[in-house]
């Protein structure tokens, strides 16, 4: 285990996505006020407008699970969203499958994004739910980001231009507002992921790039900071990694990182920030890297095993 730390401020989901992928973010996101409303009342003005809503629930900070249990009921009743957001920069719609139609909440989730531009938003999140009552409510997989797109080109770019075939696992595909994410393939839970990735490597054209990414550990138990789920997660996918790297050949590499903190420990549910391990594995010798400046490092080792133009920024280890 390698640790290094962040060289930008942000703890997102884009930020770190994509900095691993060689593009560090250098500038300020957008955020709401921890306010109640939070929102400002011209965007949600505009929104409700150009969405043809009545109304929003919500609009303030909150816990996902918890303010779909809040008004979860209220929204069955009516044609409401709820509209949250958190420590992130981020505008979050609840919806339920059903009643309120996934495809209208897509939909919606598109006129927010518009509206959110100004403020320089990162993404808006549609958090689709199923279930009839508080107790029994539940997020589905059918989530989707609507994510600005990176400002500078990434590896998953450079792979494209370069001709090389580009998979992706769970929800990279929206994190890079589908640019440069070829073939992408989805799972409910991490072991469904973790079939997705083996049936996309093992169809990996040699010199291709996988990049996959498993929720479960930040939404299910990293915000809900559930300990002793996150460990039985975490032993569950050391159990099935021997899958993968039983399948390594002499000039495979694979590596395994995280994109921010979640720390199942920390108070609230927001995600945290601190050093964050690098796992290399390969048929080839390898030594320690030691703590390296930043995430762009493993995009630039990639680019380099890889054999693809040097990206803008890290350093290969």
């Amino acid at each position: 285990m390698w640790l290094r730390q962040r060289a930008v401020q942000g703890k997102d989901t884009p930020s770190g996505h994509w900095e691993i992928a060689g593009v560090p973010v250098r500038f300020d996101w957008g955020y709401f006020p921890k306010t109640e409303p939070c929102f400002p009342e011209e965007l949600i003005d505009a929104f409700v407008e150009q969405a043809d809503l009545p109304g929003i629930f919500g609009n303030r900070h909150a816990s996902g699970t918890d303010i779909i249990a809040e008004f979860g009921e209220q929204h069955l009743q009516s044609v409401r969203p709820i509209c949250y957001t958190s420590a992130d920069s981020v505008f979050q719609i609840a919806a339920h499958e059903q009643s309120f139609g996934l495809e209208r909440l897509y939909e919606i989730c598109t006129v927010a994004r518009r509206l959110v531009d100004p403020f320089n938003i990162g993404r808006v999140i549609a958090r689709p739910f199923t279930g009839t009552c508080r107790r029994d409510f539940k997020r589905t997989s059918h989530r989707r980001d609507f994510a600005v797109p990176p400002p500078e080109p990434t590896i998953l770019d450079v792979a494209d231009a370069e001709h090389r075939e580009v998979v992706t696992i769970g929800k990279i595909d929206d994190i890079f507002a589908h640019r440069g994410t070829g073939l992408n393939k989805r799972g409910d839970g991490n072991d469904a992921l973790f079939d997705c990735m083996l049936d996309g490597w093992d169809h990996l054209a040699d010199g291709g790039l996988l990049f996959a990414n498993f929720i479960d550990f930040d939404t299910i138990y990293g915000h809900r900071r559930d300990v002793a789920g996150y460990a039985a997660a975490l032993e569950a996918f050391d159990l099935r990694l021997l899958e993968l790297v039983g399948r390594l050949k002499t000039e495979d590499l694979l590596v395994i990182t995280a994109d921010h903190g979640c720390d199942p420990t920390w108070p609230g549910s927001d995600h945290t920030r601190e050093q964050v391990p690098i796992l290399v594995a390969g048929r080839q010798r390898s030594s320690p890297i030691g703590k390296r400046s930043g995430f762009a490092d493993i995009g630039a080792t990639v680019a380099r095993h890889l054999r693809l133009p040097p990206l803008t920024h890290g350093l290969p280890f």
